[in-house]
């Protein structure tokens, strides 16, 4: 053990037993947290807007302040851009995070001085929990790399405003910083071919010991490191790395993947990072399960996910959750966001201590004929099948098919590819079609019903998903392909790409 890992030894143990007393205690820590943010948010515009002076409970609470996305948290972001304080929070801003919007173009999320320590302060947390859990803190004595956004900024209303990950990279200590990579200026690459390209030439000499980024990017940085090396497993290249750190996709369809492409298995950490707030982060190697973050700066609302577009839909605290029901996440916190639905949706899977799992997002879904299949249902039925066949996976999404062009029956169609394409597709199909009636009973009926036909598998060439990305301009970064759309945007542009 090296000598910084040796002085935040002890720092990492408080941490570990401060985590384990609050997430005992989640409920409170919740009531503690939500009494906090009523007294901030009383003198602030939106909290005389919506009565927060007679606002002493939750029940008070939800009877004065209503669910919203973006659209409908904008004018108030329109006024603090345009200048004035106290609007959602105390102050100003400190930044605006930068992001892209569906139906509202460009969003910009606050950040506060009270709200950053959520951020920065739970990865934090999380890495030093893993340390305090495991003994294992070798990683913090070399180097790390953190692919992330261009941490570069603009003004907007005279605030600070990029992407959050770039943001982040402001926030980072200068304990720290002396061992991140890689350097500011690579970082500000835009262009994220040219950017890998510089990142290798940086890292390739280095003691790298802890990576962290979305899984498709990270593969793309071990397969342009053996492409330049010439070696065929990146552990020749960087002995001593020993954890992966990632977050905003499910790690299950890339892990064998990427696991080959470095030669060993990793200790993986899961994070749960937003804009809006950092939700929750893995506690536990043998568990799954993410812990919420109930203590940091978040009162958390749940609403049953067939009930988010109802115009009253039943919210829930989070005494009131239940195991396993698919919930959207709703989130009040001390950046200002009030009722503010961040467009996720989890399920619980404990509540001793509340461990969630992200089970996708509410616009990526496919509801073309009443089945509402999410996410989390597609990944599980195509893993659980190409687990059993030994076939890995390295990207997929799938899209209604309405109007079949050879005429019959509507059909959900599959676009994937593969690292080798089954021999048998047309059984594989089968296979995955009978695992998704067994993930969705909504699917089952309509297939039983002939309403619908079952699933076709469209196998894709190599590097499909990243040539798609590229055409959107969504190539690296923070960027994830999405498992589920419910229209044909995508579908039509990966037919250019499907294996005859």
């Amino acid at each position: 053990m090296g000598l910084k890992s040796l002085l935040i030894k002890p720092i990492a143990r408080k941490i570990a037993k401060d985590i384990k007393q609050w997430s005992r205690n989640a409920v409170a820590a919740q009531e503690e947290v939500f009494q906090q943010l009523i007294k901030g948010g009383r003198k602030t515009s939106f909290g005389k807007d919506h009565n927060f002076s007679d606002v002493h409970s939750y029940d008070s609470f939800r009877a004065e302040v209503p669910i919203r996305d973006y659209e409908g948290i904008k004018p108030y972001i329109e006024r603090i851009k345009a200048g004035e304080a106290d609007v959602l929070w105390k102050g100003y801003p400190k930044y605006f995070a930068k992001t892209s919007g569906t139906t509202s173009g460009v969003k910009y999320i606050p950040l506060t001085k009270d709200s950053i320590p959520n951020h920065f302060g739970t990865a934090r947390n999380a890495l030093f929990n893993y340390f305090a859990q495991t003994g294992k803190g070798d990683w913090l004595d070399g180097k790390m790399i953190f692919l992330s956004g261009s941490p570069e900024l603009e003004k907007v209303g005279g605030i600070n405003t990029g992407r959050l990950s770039g943001i982040v990279n402001h926030q980072v200590p200068s304990w720290l910083r002396t061992h991140q990579m890689p350097s500011y200026s690579t970082n500000c690459i835009e262009d994220w071919e040219t950017k890998l390209d510089a990142i290798v030439k940086e890292t390739l000499e280095e003691d790298m010991r802890l990576i962290s980024g979305i899984p498709p990017w990270v593969q793309m940085y071990y397969e342009r490191l053996l492409e330049t090396t010439g070696k065929k497993q990146v552990k020749e290249i960087f002995a001593n790395f020993s954890v992966f750190v990632y977050g905003g996709v499910n790690y299950e369809p890339y892990r064998a993947q990427l696991e080959a492409l470095v030669g060993k298995r990793l200790d993986s950490i899961e994070t749960y990072p937003a804009s809006e707030g950092f939700i929750a982060f893995q506690d536990e190697q043998d568990d799954p399960g993410l812990l919420l973050n109930v203590n940091s700066g978040i009162f958390f609302e749940f609403i049953p996910a067939e009930e988010v577009f109802n115009d009253s839909p039943t919210r829930l605290s989070l005494a009131e959750v239940e195991l396993n029901v698919n919930y959207a996440i709703i989130i009040n916190n001390n950046a200002g966001l009030w009722g503010y639905n961040i467009g996720d949706t989890v399920k619980f899977v404990s509540k001793d201590p509340y461990k969630i799992l992200v089970t996708g997002r509410i616009k990526h879904y496919i509801s073309a004929f009443g089945e509402h299949v999410i996410g989390k249902e597609v990944e599980e039925a195509l893993l659980s099948v190409a687990k059993l066949a030994n076939i890995p996976i390295v990207e997929f999404t799938v899209a209604p098919q309405i109007n079949p062009s050879e005429g019959g029956l509507p059909y959900h169609e599959w676009f994937i590819e593969f690292d080798q394409t089954p021999a048998k597709l047309e059984d594989f199909a089968k296979d995955v079609d009978a695992a998704m009636i067994q993930q969705n009973i909504y699917y089952e009926d309509l297939i039983a019903g002939k309403i619908l036909q079952p699933l076709k598998i469209r196998p894709l060439q190599k590097d499909a998903f990243r040539n798609l990305m590229k055409t959107m301009g969504k190539l690296g970064g923070q960027n994830k392909v999405p498992r589920l759309s419910n229209d044909r945007k995508m579908a039509e542009v990966l037919q250019q790409w499907i294996v005859s």
